[in-house]
């Protein structure tokens, strides 16, 4: 009952508008972290399915259009992917040398910056220290509404034409799908009507993925985990569409309601765990770390998003799906489809994701080592 007791109380707080801009799906995290501080607890199991089932929505979503938006633009994703959190790394290293914050707790403050449960478990490898969690426990919260503000509050900031960009921008995303599409009609077997089958079927392939350890050097380690397992698995499922005749297809309705409730169950499990300590590691640390955290999640945010407007000329729709990934912010990509109205940003988010997860896990394991 809690979950959904958070998820009502939560979109009702997400709902409401100030000058335009709202939580949105990220109300829900906000509701958590106060349940969360009051003692209420949620199975591990909610935040794990919920990111699964968001992670392959969204891969199936942009599985189609995916390949050949990198093909076009996969030098500006990897660059920006790779500078968002090399920005964010530095930022991390200036506050342990200049304010002198030390190194356990400021890489698990890089952690939480950026959202990133891998990084976070790159941390404690590095360092051997439980402080990294108390770090990523602080600029957690932040890392996550920060995010979701930006991509709302840019637009409008630029006063942008919402619908005459969102158009520009679907041409764009278009071009080449009638070649695409030009291939021999077939009759395709349907496990089911909905799409569960190939949905369920990303996931598993997902989890495999995910258990693949690859080495790093300086004995790191790297593997796609539970975000970045299933996100590929539904790109390349949604991409083909098809495994011999049978079916790949995923009803849109059905995607978009696992999507949103996929991120709902997230950050409940998520804002419930972050809430436990919130407070007391505010109370002992001093509300100047939290300040700190944010730093690292503003700071590369707007380096990244003028890189990729200015320097790398992304059109504004492809530049916030990339900060989004950049950032490896789920909740941000949910309030940006809601703001742009349109999937095909997704595609941004899919490109950006995978790059940046493999430097903050190199990032977190740099500082933790070497400072």
């Amino acid at each position: 009952m809690i979950v959904f007791l958070v998820a009502v109380i939560g979109y009702l707080v997400g709902s409401i508008k100030i000058r335009g801009v709202e939580l949105g799906t990220a109300g829900v995290l906000l509701v958590a972290l106060v349940f969360g501080h009051f003692g209420f607890e949620v199975p591990n199991l909610v935040r794990e399915l919920g990111l699964i089932c968001f992670v392959t929505s969204v891969g199936f979503i942009a599985g189609p259009k995916f390949f050949r938006n990198f093909k076009i633009n996969a030098r500006s994703y990897i660059l920006l992917g790779a500078i968002i959190i090399i920005i964010g790394a530095l930022t991390t290293i200036g506050i342990i040398e200049i304010a002198g914050v030390p190194s356990d707790v400021s890489v698990g403050m890089m952690a939480g910056a950026l959202t990133s449960t891998p990084g976070l478990a790159a941390a404690i490898d590095a360092t051997g220290s439980a402080n990294a969690s108390v770090g990523y426990g602080i600029a957690y919260p932040f890392g996550v509404v920060g995010v979701v503000l930006f991509v709302q509050l840019v637009p409008k900031f630029l006063k942008t034409d919402m619908a005459a960009e969102r158009a520009r921008f679907e041409a764009a995303q278009n071009v080449g799908d009638e070649e695409f599409h030009k291939t021999k009609k077939e009759e395709l077997f349907y496990a089911d009507s909905m799409g569960f089958f190939p949905f369920a079927l990303a996931i598993v392939l997902g989890i495999i993925l995910a258990k693949i350890v690859i080495p790093l050097p300086g004995g790191a380690e790297f593997s796609l985990g539970t975000s970045g397992g299933p996100l590929i698995a539904g790109l390349i499922l949604g991409h083909f569409g098809k495994i011999g005749r049978l079916s790949m297809k995923v009803e849109k309705h059905v995607l978009e309601c696992l999507r949103e409730f996929g991120l709902a169950l997230f950050l409940i499990g998520a804002g419930v765990e972050a809430g436990a300590g919130f407070v007391e590691i505010l109370r002992e640390e001093g509300l100047v770390l939290f300040i700190y955290g944010a730093l690292i999640t503003l700071i590369p945010m707007f380096v990244g998003y003028f890189f990729a407007a200015k320097v790398l000329k992304l059109s504004l729709f492809n530049s916030l799906g990339s900060i989004c990934g950049g950032m490896t912010s789920t909740p941000a990509l949910g309030t940006l489809i809601r703001v742009t109205e349109t999937d095909d940003v997704a595609s941004a988010y899919a490109a950006t994701y995978p790059v940046a997860l493999v430097f903050v896990v190199l990032g977190c394991q740099f500082i933790g080592i070497f400072l």
